[in-house]
Parts: structure tokens; sequence; C-alpha cells
């Protein structure tokens, strides 16, 4: 399967290296994250993110989306879905900081996950919204399970989600899923380093 890549060799250092400058909380302007040339946007209430719309990717309409979602886009080949960008808010209740919204997104990723690495990042947004910033990233596998239109049961897949709460108390988590080696790492730190919180 094609790997992700962005369509300009200038663009993809300066976006990898904007979610380098967004992961370390290191200078920048941290009001609007960067999002890499070729990419959509989701834009939600409570924050923005980048997917790879020129790889194949496309914003789900509200109509179609579950419930539980509040932001979508797909990626589908020969009628199945081999990615997905999704967000969700106030997915859970009792929830006011990142440590508890990334516990309870984490619970969300099934007994068929893999914890491969957790670590608490910066998001761009207000300065003055300074713990809206703060969120915790955890990357996972996972196998599909071959419902509504995923790969075959048992397909490798991978995937990195974002949680945490925005400046209003919400909480949310955004996952990037994708069929294993279909995203190189670099790109799944982009997709992080792509997202805002409002």
């Amino acid at each position: 399967m094609p790997r992700l890549r962005r369509t300009t060799t200038g663009a993809a250092v300066t976006a990898v290296a904007a979610a380098a400058v967004l992961l370390t909380g290191c200078g920048g302007d941290a009001d609007k994250a960067s999002v890499p040339e070729g990419w959509g946007t989701l834009e939600t209430g409570s924050l923005s993110v980048g997917y790879p719309k020129s790889e194949g990717y496309a914003e789900q309409p509200a109509a179609e989306r579950a419930n539980a979602n509040a932001a979508v886009a797909l990626k589908e080949e020969d009628g199945i879905r081999t990615g997905m960008v999704s967000v969700q808010l106030d997915f859970a209740t009792g929830v006011h900081d990142a440590a508890g919204a990334a516990a309870a997104a984490g619970a969300g990723s099934g007994l068929d996950s893999t914890r491969k690495a957790t670590d608490d990042v910066r998001l761009a947004g207000p300065e003055d919204a300074d713990e809206a910033r703060e969120a915790r990233r955890i990357d996972y596998d996972f196998t599909s399970d071959g419902q509504e239109d995923t790969p075959n049961r048992g397909t490798p897949m991978t995937g990195v989600l974002v949680a945490g709460v925005d400046s209003k108390g919400v909480p949310f988590v955004v996952r990037l899923n994708a069929v294993k080696d279909a995203v190189e790492a670099e790109d799944l730190d982009a997709f992080v380093g792509s997202i805002t919180v409002k």
C-alpha cells in the first residue's frame, strides 16, 4: 500500500519541523498549528486537525457520521476503509485534564490493541489557554475486526490518538487509524502537530 507522502520536499521538511516544535513546546507561533501542504482540515468547536487529503482521505458528511464523532475523514479503497481520522468531543464524564482524557480514550481503544508509547505533548492554541494546550499522545497497534467496511478481520493496523481538554473544559480525543505500514512515522508526527486546540 502506498505510504503517505507530501507533494513538496520543502513542505515536508517544514511540516516535520513544525511538528517537532509543537511536540517539544519550544518557541513558534502558538496560535495556529501548521498543516502540511496537500492536507485538509477538520474543524470542530474544540479543535482543528489536519488530514492527508492529497492521499485520498475525504471528509465524511455529517449525516453519515456516527453520533459519537464530531468530525471524520476517511480513506476508502475498493469500498474498504483503510484509513480514518476522527474527532470525538465530550466523550467521557468526570474528565478535567489531559491525563484523565487519555485514560478514558485508551480504555476505549479495545482489548486487541497494544500500546507502543505514551507522551505528553503541547498543542498549538491561544496563549491564554495554556492548560488546554497540554495533551497526551498514545501510539498503538491493533488488528481490524472486519466490521463496517474495515479491512479483513485480523489485518494489522496502527494508530495514534491525542487526548486533552479544551479551554471550556470539554474533553476531546483525536485519532488517526490506518493499515499498518501505510503511514510513516513522520506523517503521524505531522498529524499530531497539525492540531490546534480552541
